[in-house]
């Protein structure tokens, strides 16, 4: 049962042609970087939970010195007057948390191009065995290669379909973190603009 299943999928290759080459090229970027992007995208990595909780109680920050929002948390320490700057820096590690997740929607949209690019090639090459003189095809031959052109497309969409899945739950992730950490940004801005006018009003009072 394997060895005619393992010559029938050998056939499908075969049914794409050359263009099988930049499908599996796309196929392979595409389970790279959906598999790359989860794990860079863990919780841990991005927003540990010790950091958020310290963040929403307002206490000194520990533990996850190497994630995403420990990075944002040193430089907004060290640009504490410039909430400019911390958004932009913000944006910056949102935008690297997106690296790689652009090319999905490339290979979605080329998958299934390549694909019926190389059904029309192959129709291409099993209409040009007619035979001249009868003007009919070999009936088996004629259907199997039919099959096999088809076989282009189905690969392609076999590319495209988790490139579009993949990509989307991927951009809703990152956009999921974007909205929380602009939300706690925006808790320890609010904080440090009533510490500050605490100050002020305190330094008024005492002259």
């Amino acid at each position: 049962m394997l060895i005619p299943t393992t010559f029938a999928a050998i056939e499908i290759i075969e049914g794409a042609g050359l263009l099988i080459y930049p499908l599996g090229i796309c196929s392979f970027a595409m389970v790279f970087i959906i598999c790359e992007r989860t794990y860079a995208l863990r919780n841990n990595v991005v927003m540990p939970q010790d950091l958020v909780d310290a963040i929403i109680e307002n206490k000194p920050y520990s533990g996850g010195k190497h994630s995403v929002l420990a990075r944002i948390l040193d430089f907004a320490e060290d640009h504490e007057h410039d909430e400019d700057a911390v958004k932009a820096f913000a944006r910056l590690e949102i935008n690297r948390m997106e690296r790689g997740i652009p090319y999905l929607d490339i290979i979605y949209a080329a998958g299934p191009l390549l694909g019926l690019t190389g059904t029309v090639t192959g129709l291409l090459r099993v209409f040009s065995q007619i035979n001249t003189e009868t003007g009919l095809p070999d009936p088996v031959a004629f259907t199997k290669g039919v099959a096999l052109a088809l076989s282009a497309t189905v690969i392609g969409l076999s590319v495209a379909i988790p490139a579009l899945v993949g990509g989307g739950y991927l951009q809703r992730k990152v956009e999921n973190y974007a909205v929380r950490i602009d939300s706690l940004l925006e808790r320890i801005n609010s904080r440090r603009s009533s510490t500050r006018v605490a100050r002020e009003s305190a330094v008024a009072s005492v002259r």
